[in-house]
Formats: C-alpha cells, sequence, structure tokens
C-alpha cells in the first residue's frame, strides 16, 4: 500500500480511538455511586476498574498482534459485536461480580484502538511520522479525560447505568462509520496465530529499545492510573464533591492533551532523550504539587495538568521510537508496550486503592513520586543499552 495518510482519515482514526478508549473509564467517576447501589466497599468497588484495564491489556496481547496477520475489517467486525455485547450486559449488572466480568470484556474489546497508532505510523513517512501519531494519540487522550467528564455529569443526573446505555449505542453507530471509511489493511504476515504470538516473545528478548519503552510507560501509567482511581474518593472526603466535579477535572487534563500533535512534531526534530527527561520530571514536579493539595483544589487543577502532559509526552515518545525500529512487526511491538502500559495500569490502581484505604492521599502521592522518580532512574540506567 502506498504510504499515503490524509488528513480525513488521520481524524477519522483519531477520534475513533478516543470515543473506543472512552469505554475504559466511564467507570471511574462513578465508581462512588456503584459502591452505594452495590453496597460493597470502596476497595472491592475498584475491582471494576481493575478488571477493565486486566481486560485491555489481555485485549491487546491477544488481538492487537492480529493486526500483522489479518484484515483490520475483519477484527472490527470481531471486536465490536463483542464490545457491544459487553456494554449491555455491565448496562444490566446487579451485582459485583457480574459488573466485573462484564467490565473484564469491556476492557478486552476497547483495545482496538491500538491498531489505529501502528496503522498511522505505517501510512506516514519518516518526517511526518512524529505528527500522525501525536494526533491518533490526541483524540485517544481526550476520549480518556473526556470520559471521565461525560460519566462524571451523566451518572449525577441519570445514574451510572444510563452511561452504559449510551456508549452502547455509540459503538454501534461508530462501527458503522469505520466499515464504510476505513481503508482495507491486508498484512503480509504468513504464519499461523501461535507463531504470531510466539514472535512477541521474540520482540521482547532481542530487542531493549521495546523493554525500556515498556517499563517508562507501565510506570508512569500506574502513577496516573493511582491518581484517577483515588481522585472521586479524594473530592468525596475532604471536598464533598460528587462524580461530576471529579469527572470535570478531565476537562483540564484535555488542555494537556491537545498538546499531543506539538508533542508528536517535537519527536520528529529533537532528541527523544531530552523529551523523556523532561516529560519525567513534570511527572515528579505533579505528584509532589498533589502531596501538597489534599485540601487545594487549585493545587490539584495545576496537577492534572502536568501529569497529563508528562504521561502523553513519554507515551507518544516511546511509540515513536518503538515503530521507527520495528518497521516490519509495528503491532507486535505496539502489544508488548501496551500490555505492559495497562499491566502498569492495573497495578497502580490496585496500590492506589490500597494507599487510599490505609494512608489517604498523603499515601497516594507518595506512590506517585517514588513511580515517577523510577522512570529517570531506570532511563539512566539502560538507555545507552536503547539508544
Amino acid at each position: 500500500m502506498e504510504k499515503k495518510l490524509s488528513n480525513s482519515l488521520l481524524y477519522l482514526m483519531s477520534t475513533s480511538a478516543g470515543l473506543v478508549v472512552a469505554n475504559l473509564y466511564y467507570n471511574q467517576p462513578l465508581l462512588h455511586k456503584m459502591s452505594v447501589e452495590l453496597q460493597v466497599s470502596e476497595a472491592a468497588i475498584s475491582n471494576v476498574a481493575l478488571a477493565t484495564q486486566l481486560g485491555y491489556a489481555a485485549g491487546l496481547f491477544f488481538i492487537i498482534p492480529l493486526g500483522d496477520k489479518i484484515s483490520n475489517k475483519q477484527i472490527l467486525k470481531f471486536d465490536f459485536a463483542l464490545m457491544i455485547l459487553s456494554l449491555i450486559a455491565a448496562s444490566v449488572s446487579n451485582t459485583l461480580v457480574l459488573l466485573i466480568i462484564s467490565s473484564f470484556f469491556i476492557g478486552f474489546s476497547s483495545a482496538i484502538p491500538q491498531l489505529f497508532v501502528p496503522m498511522a505510523a505505517q501510512l506516514s513517512d519518516d518526517t511526518n511520522r512524529g505528527r500522525a501519531i501525536g494526533i491518533v494519540m490526541s483524540g485517544l487522550l481526550i476520549g480518556i479525560l473526556g470520559s471521565r467528564v461525560i460519566s462524571g455529569l451523566v451518572g449525577d443526573q441519570y445514574g451510572w447505568r444510563v452511561m452504559y446505555y449510551a456508549a452502547t449505542v455509540l459503538m454501534a453507530a461508530l462501527f458503522l462509520i469505520l466499515h464504510y471509511k476505513l481503508p482495507k489493511i491486508t498484512p503480509v504476515y504468513k504464519g499461523s496465530y501461535g507463531s504470531l504470538l510466539k514472535s512477541i516473545g521474540y520482540y521482547f528478548r532481542t530487542e531493549p529499545t521495546v523493554r525500556l519503552a515498556a517499563l517508562r510507560g507501565g510506570l508512569a501509567f500506574a502513577g496516573l492510573s493511582a491518581f484517577w482511581t483515588t481522585l472521586v474518593f479524594l473530592m468525596e472526603v475532604n471536598f464533598g464533591y460528587g462524580s461530576a466535579v471529579t469527572g470535570a477535572f478531565g476537562l483540564i487534563g484535555i488542555l494537556g492533551a491537545l498538546t499531543a500533535a506539538v508533542v508528536g512534531k517535537l519527536n520528529d526534530r529533537m532528541s527523544k532523550n531530552k523529551i523523556i527527561m523532561y516529560a519525567a520530571l513534570s511527572l515528579v514536579v505533579s505528584w509532589i504539587i498533589f502531596y501538597f493539595s489534599s485540601y487545594s483544589i487549585l493545587g490539584i487543577m495545576i496537577g492534572v495538568v502536568l501529569v497529563d502532559l508528562g504521561v502523553q509526552a513519554l507515551h507518544i515518545t516511546n511509540q515513536n521510537i518503538i515503530f521507527s525500529k520495528n518497521p516490519d512487526a509495528r503491532n507486535r511491538v505496539n502489544t508488548i508496550y501496551m500490555v505492559s502500559f495497562f499491566i502498569g495500569g492495573a497495578l497502580g490502581t490496585t496500590l492506589g486503592a490500597y494507599s487510599w484505604e490505609h494512608y489517604k492521599w498523603t499515601g497516594v502521592s507518595t506512590l506517585g513520586i517514588a513511580l515517577s522518580i523510577s522512570i529517570i532512574v531506570v532511563h539512566l540506567m539502560f538507555r545507552k543499552k536503547a539508544f
């Protein structure tokens, strides 16, 4: 296929990535309402967010590598069918177990945006690859952040179940648009599905660049997930605000997400090593601000901008590095990276809930500082082997 990516196609992929990935995060501002209705503890209901992220990691491992073997149109048909059924199951769940199971499959099927990122890289030339990745990532990040705003407002006005009903209708409409507008891409890999999965292990073992990017990304997303999972509890306990206010913090984060295209362009011109260090330092500063802002809305607002900016800059740079070095296996190296990314997110959700339950906001902030400093440490230790 000719490597040409029109702006209309690029922005369709960006918008679609945001709409689909939003399914992962609708639950976060709604966790308190879910816990009250289902009569379970805050720690127990956090398993809904955990299951969603684990499902996403599983989807990344089992679905996304197929982008190197099977037509994207075939993958979309299966994936959206499962996604819609899972959203319906969540909307009618009357027990925590059923909600956790359906949330896992929502996460599993919502991995599909990660096909768009390698696709954008594949259809772009070397001088515009960073920009294309940045634009798709802008849509994805805005979806992550905007989903919290929307679900917070819908949850306050109509209850948490209505959010899942609305998402079901939205995904059905999106599938029809993608089915008719997205170009068909037929990959060249001819091996079996088993050998395809085995080759993921090969790239993990032989590519230090991929391993280091995966570790950096996992640590960054662990901190971000710990923040968003526990913010709803901080707002309820320390400020007396509901899910709508918690979700509204996503609007602030969107300001940072809009700079993703700028970060992508910087990747085409600036040292990636410098971008990584600046991003990690931004994360450290954001968590220090959070530490001193347990009763300061302004401090939380400033921290949200910095933490989202740091994570996205690190994320875009990580992906640009691994795609450039592995052009024939972009979906598989993206699988390694994104599975690690969301395993980190699941770990951050668990550690964040534990830190909140035992040490409140001080514990969560200390966790975030430790994770952010770890990014700098591992990058400095292993960058010579990876660059």
